[in-house]
């Protein structure tokens, strides 16, 4: 690894504290501070590469500095000193503050409660920063469960916390042995600043508040790249590291490297060492490495991605077709994601490994196929239309709603449910996520999908990770076939007399202006980028095979499930294609409106009429063309040549 990465790979909170611990008594370290980290350099007190707790990797640093005392603050154990510190260290504390040793099973402390009988800990720290001869670092652990008395269990000790805001504003500067000087100092370890009495960081020229985040990129890399052996037995290791010995193999494994770097966005240390530990008890083979974060985090090893086979997809848009009529250039931009996705070319203009396998707008006049083509990709895909998991945005258009998707915060109704989306994708990660009708949706909930676009997870209440990277994102809309009309009210802006060109124009035109001007976020539909597909109105040729498709479902369900053979005269057909030609502004549901209200319902009060159950052939003469656009109480009728058997 070259010597650029090494510097990238030391945390920026690590340069932080190098910068503001001459300058700041009070730091504050909030965020991810239960992990495990990579100690950057080589000193004194640390290996470079060393995977140290919290604790240990400030000991490291501070003594690095030339601290006399690193001293640690739990109000569980009270004070006490590294594993690695002298076995004096606390004797020698305890001396400068003024203080009483006990002896733990041979661990010495100084006891100390946070709040209640004096002297507490506040007041020993005070002794500690105040005091002119010896150099001190207090760090104290877990300080967002420091409360007071159980009587009073939400409110934090304001007299305690005064008390360490004083030390901090009295601490002193102290000469070491080298003739610099080092400022006595108080280090908060908490999981969120705000746990904190505003007070004690607002406001504060003495404190300096740094987040230690989890690992970027670069320090990713550095640790899979220092560690990549630990991931795999031994023999394994020796094996296949034999294959990448030459120049082209060094470069294969750097990529994959990459890969599994990309892959990991959003790990801890923590994460990535139990990443090494399942890779190496599964016996996985270096090709195989990515593999292991489909295992880490969905409990399976086979990606059903990568079991899809190119015969699977060779007649797809055969399929789709028999399915979703006319709308033939639509499905051909819809299989391209997959295609794409599905041969691993997803994502390649981006530098996140994590986004969604594919992401599509359909948008278009109601009734074309776009529910439906979702459904049918749910099937080719992962074998079951379940796998379509539907969300109606339209229940979403409340700001507060969006406590059903993501899950409501701590203390709220509903908590322990979590949330629907999130539940959902942790279930069910191989899926299509089909968004219903997304411009009902309110728009500080479509604020939540700029993350799951960009970085392929999001975070419920309970602070569980749903990832969206081996999901496809479906958003449906009808924008842009009604537009306002700046009275208040709408017109219909595209018609099925309009070619399928002006539609999609009209229609993509529509929705750009509604992103970028109704909403103000034209950065959710840069999330989408080109993938915007435009379904055509029903045609009238297209109209005619969907009937016929309708027709064929219906003669095929009676004769299986009551052997009642139903054929249509040339007169009927006729009518009823007419009436369903006339009905087109409401594509395939308009035709099965249709089909519904002058074929099944006149012909099932034939059929209970004529008390017919089975064992009958019944042929449809004509249809009533009185009913036709009838607003009235007449109920359509048909007339029927009946043969019982």
């Amino acid at each position: 690894m070259d010597s650029s990465v090494q510097q990238l790979a030391c945390p920026k909170w690590h340069r932080e504290l190098g910068i503001f611990n001459r300058i700041k008594p009070l730091i504050i370290l909030e965020g991810n501070i239960l992990d495990k980290y990579v100690y950057p350099e080589e000193t004194a007190y640390s290996t470079r590469g060393e995977i140290l707790d919290i604790n240990s990797y400030l000991y490291a640093f501070y003594k690095n500095l030339g601290y006399r005392h690193v001293i640690f603050y739990s109000h569980l154990r009270g004070f006490f000193a590294d594993a690695g510190d002298s076995g004096n260290a606390m004797d020698e504390f305890a001396a400068l503050i003024s203080a009483d040793l006990e002896n733990a099973g041979n661990v010495k402390t100084v006891p100390a409660v946070f709040s209640g009988r004096s002297p507490t800990a506040p007041e020993y720290v005070g002794r500690a920063l105040e005091q002119e001869v010896e150099s001190v670092v207090i760090v104290m652990n877990f300080v967002s469960r420091y409360i007071v008395a159980p009587n009073s269990m939400q409110q934090p000790d304001v007299l305690s916390f005064t008390r360490l805001q004083e030390a901090a504003l009295m601490s002193r500067d102290v000469q070491i042995a080298d003739g610099s000087r080092l400022k006595n100092s108080l280090v908060l370890l908490v999981n969120k600043v705000n746990d904190l009495p505003p007070w004690v960081y607002l406001d504060n020229p003495s404190a300096k508040t740094i987040t230690i985040s989890t690992p970027d990129k670069d320090e990713r890399f550095s640790f899979i790249d220092s560690q990549f052996r630990s991931f795999f037995a031994p023999e394994i290791y020796r094996e296949d590291m034999a294959g990448y010995q030459e120049e082209t193999g060094a470069e294969a494994l750097r990529k994959l490297k990459q890969r599994f770097t990309g892959l990991t966005e959003g790990f801890s240390y923590t994460a990535l060492n139990g990443l090494a530990v399942l890779c190496r008890r599964q016996m996985f083979r270096i090709p195989d490495l990515c593999k292991v974060v489909d295992l880490y985090r969905f409990g399976i090893s086979d990606n059903p991605w990568q079991t899809l086979k190119h015969e699977d997809f060779a007649n797809a848009e055969e399929e789709f077709r028999k399915r979703v009529k006319g709308q033939d250039l639509a499905l051909t931009r819809t299989l391209d994601v997959i295609k794409r996705a599905i041969v691993g070319m997803d994502g390649l203009q981006h530098s996140s490994h994590t986004r969604p396998k594919g992401v599509l707008f359909f948008a278009g006049p109601t009734g074309t196929g776009k529910t439906e083509t979702a459904k049918t990709l749910a099937q080719k895909l992962f074998g079951d239309e379940s796998r379509c998991i539907r969300f109606d945005m339209s229940e979403f258009g409340q700001s507060h709603s969006d406590q059903r998707l993501l899950g409501a915060p701590p203390g709220y109704v509903g908590y322990e449910a979590g949330g629907q989306l999130t539940n959902a994708v942790r279930e069910n990660p191989f899926s299509i996520l089909l968004f219903d009708e997304i411009e009902k949706a309110h728009p500080s909930i479509l604020d939540k999908f700029l993350q799951i676009l960009e970085d392929g997870r999001l975070t419920d209440g309970q602070g569980n990770t749903a990832y969206f990277s081996e999901s496809v994102i479906i958003f449906t809309s009808n924008l842009g076939i009604y537009v306002p009309d700046g009275e208040g009210g709408r017109r219909q802006n595209v018609s099925p007399g309009d070619s399928y060109e002006e539609v999609q124009k009209k229609v993509r035109t529509a929705i750009g202006n509604h992103f970028k001007f109704t909403l103000n976020r034209p950065e959710i539909l840069n999330r989408i980028g080109e993938n915007i597909v435009v379904f055509d109105f029903i045609r009238p040729d297209v109209a005619s095979d969907i009937l016929a498709a309708l027709l064929e479902r219906i003669s095929g369900n009676l004769r299986r499930n009551r052997k009642i053979d139903l054929a249509m005269s040339e007169k009927a057909l006729a009518q009823l294609n007419a009436l369903a030609l006339a009905n087109l502004e409401n594509g395939g549901r308009g035709i099965g409106n249709v089909v519904e209200s002058y074929l099944i319902n006149p012909l099932s009060r034939y059929l209970f009429d004529s008390r017919v159950e089975k064992n009958a052939a019944i042929r449809v003469l004509s249809v009533a063309e009185g009913a036709v656009g009838s607003i009235a109480d007449t109920p359509a009728v048909i007339a029927c040549e009946l043969t019982r058997y």
